[in-house]
């Protein structure tokens, strides 16, 4: 079942009942990652024993746009860039960035088309303690992280040393996470 989006009790009530009902339910939440819309579904009146046995996974992704192919170059990071490109571990940290000056193809922008970065918190037994707990968005992320969930934040890092995006683009799309 698609649900277009769960904006209110009565529609995440509908989504959970489904579930329960062995239903895989799909739908969508705005928040700013994947352990916010947990916490959301909570804050949304859903009693924590219910969300915990329903809940799979929450996916959260953004769209950046991607660097142009036919005018990107490498060039140095700024001293900004640099500070985010710092959060990468040292083995994939990359020298040098990837950005376009703009050109015909691009219409002057320097970049062509977009590509998403992901986060995926799988529901496993300690991050349904953490639900049946109501613990924070914080301490839900820190647990998923724990068992080796990529943040947004991670995985743009990855796309901007793949050279698909600029650091500018990924940290206009998430936040520094305090983990």
């Amino acid at each position: 079942i698609m649900v277009g989006e769960i904006r209110d009790h009565e529609t995440a009530v509908m989504a959970i009942q489904s579930s329960l009902t062995g239903h895989l339910v799909f739908s969508t939440l705005h928040t700013n990652d994947a352990a916010s819309a947990v916490t959301r579904m909570l804050d949304l009146g859903i009693e924590p024993y219910l969300l915990s046995s329903s809940l799979l996974g929450v996916m959260a992704q953004r769209l950046v746009r991607r660097v142009c192919a036919e005018c990107g170059a490498p060039r140095d990071p700024t001293a900004d860039e640099a500070t985010l490109l710092a959060e990468a571990p040292a083995e994939s940290r990359p020298a040098t960035v990837i950005s376009g000056d703009g050109c015909d193809a691009c219409r002057k922008s320097g970049y062509r088309g977009r590509v998403g970065v992901y986060e995926l918190l799988k529901v496993d037994e300690a991050i349904r303690q953490q639900v049946q707990t109501r613990a924070n968005a914080t301490a839900i992320r820190d647990e998923a992280v724990g068992a080796g969930m990529r943040l947004l934040r991670d995985d743009g890092l990855q796309k901007i040393a793949a050279g698909m995006t600029t650091p500018s683009e990924v940290l206009r799309v998430t936040v520094r996470a305090s983990v």
